[in-house]
């Protein structure tokens, strides 16, 4: 058989050529069929190849030459490679009949309307599967299987502390998931997590505040729950009272995911003193860690009720944009900004060396500007610290332009200065 197929040759003076091979439905009877090796060999006038083959001008010779294709490799076996050769006992007439029955097969396959469930006749059933799996002591568990699991396992009194640390990292990873995060509530994940808040072992209340705040983010049917079995309480409470840095900064996380795109809960924070606990922190914080995460907290809330003005940007579904307007506007947050002393706190935040800190506070002053307007155009040490700021990081844009950087991470935090300047006059 003759076979349509292109091989690139390698030529005398390392050129590539190409040669083509035409194939034709019928097979002349005279041809006589020659069965390809691993290596090259001379292909001489009225000889064909079997299909797949690779055939390739020498341009040194001048010859024909033909190997097996990449396919055909795959089914060489070790007993042909010993031989070197293969002898074909094939006639041409023998290999025109057995490609007539792979067409036929294959227009038979195309046509057969039961061939998906030919192919789902090769997979096995779930539940089959388990059966045999737990011959061999091997269990399949759903998600829920899982955390009821865990929750069991937390909940007994010979689990350890360490234990107990392990399980919440586990649930952790799991409550990332929106309908895992709402079953573990439905099992009472959300009363023992609160506990571990309450604990006296810092590495259960880091770990407990984790599960919460990832089980809480973006999640409005946990956000609900949680409000109502009182987290929010404890979440302050907890981040007012505890002492390593590493159980606020995860505290303060799980406050963040309560209250983002959730006015009552909201509401509730400020009316429950969320704002003097926060500036109580800010004021401790030395490293300045914390006044970036508390900082960019009081932007994202304030920039929530300033985009629900725009319909389109609601991020609620099955609330409508009037009910949204509403909600936002019990929550007087700019007001108790002014009233609890942020417009001369947040400044602060622009004496650290972080340039990423020093935009969080610029981005924040400018979200305040409507109520802290006049305190910032009274504070001195704000609008020296602007002038510096702009010096230097108008130098900084400077130097990257010069080495070609036109794309400046600088050029935002100068604008954002000649921003909050421009209010101030």
């Amino acid at each position: 058989m003759v076979v349509e197929y292109t091989e690139r040759g390698e030529g005398a003076a390392g050129e590539d050529e190409y040669v083509t091979v035409h194939d034709d439905d019928e097979v002349e009877e005279d041809l006589e069929v020659v069965q390809p090796t691993e290596q090259w060999q001379t292909l001489k006038s009225g000889q064909a190849v079997p299909a797949g083959s690779h055939v390739r001008l020498n341009l040194q010779t001048g010859e024909r030459e033909v190997r097996l294709g990449e396919e055909q490799m795959k089914y060489w076996t070790q007993e042909h490679r010993e031989k070197g050769k293969v002898q074909s006992s094939f006639s041409p007439d023998e290999l025109k009949q057995a490609m007539k029955k792979i067409k036929e097969d294959l227009n038979f396959a195309s046509k057969d309307t039961d061939h998906q469930d030919v192919v789902a006749s090769k997979y096995r059933p779930l539940e089959e599967l388990k059966k045999d799996m737990a011959q061999l002591d091997l269990v399949v568990e759903t998600d829920v299987q899982i955390m009821r699991r865990l929750v069991d396992q937390f909940r007994s009194s010979n689990t350890t502390t360490e234990q107990r640390r392990s399980i919440l990292l586990e649930l952790e990873y799991l409550v990332h998931q929106v309908d895992n995060a709402e079953s573990l509530c439905s099992m009472g994940g959300l009363e023992f997590i609160l506990e571990g808040l309450n604990s006296s072992d810092f590495r259960l209340q880091e770990s407990s505040a984790f599960v919460l705040g990832s089980a809480l983010a973006s999640n409005p049917v946990v956000q609900v729950k949680a409000v109502e079995s009182g987290a929010l309480q404890t979440l302050l409470t907890t981040l007012a009272t505890a002492e390593p840095l590493s159980v606020k900064k995860k505290i303060l996380f799980a406050v963040a995911s309560l209250l983002r795109n959730f006015p009552y809960a909201q509401r509730h924070f400020l009316s429950h003193g969320g704002l003097q606990v926060l500036s109580e922190l800010f004021r401790l914080d030395g490293g300045g860690i914390l006044r970036k995460r508390i900082v960019t907290m009081l932007y994202d809330m304030i920039s929530e009720k300033e985009l629900i003005s725009q319909a389109h940007l609601d991020p609620v579904p099955d609330v409508s944009y009037e009910e949204r307007v509403r909600q936002y506007s019990t929550v007087s947050l700019q007001g108790e900004l002014l009233e609890k002393g942020w417009c001369s706190l947040v400044p602060q935040l622009l004496d650290s060396t972080e340039h990423d800190y020093r935009e969080k506070a610029l981005r924040a002053l400018l979200a305040m500007a409507s109520v802290c307007l006049d305190q910032y155009r009274l504070n001195s040490s704000l609008l020296s610290s602007l002038l510096s700021l702009k010096d230097q990081y108008q130098e900084m844009v400077q130097s990257e332009m010069i080495v070609g950087e036109e794309n400046s991470y600088f050029i935002e935090i100068v604008e954002l200065i000649d921003a909050l300047q421009v209010k101030m006059k």
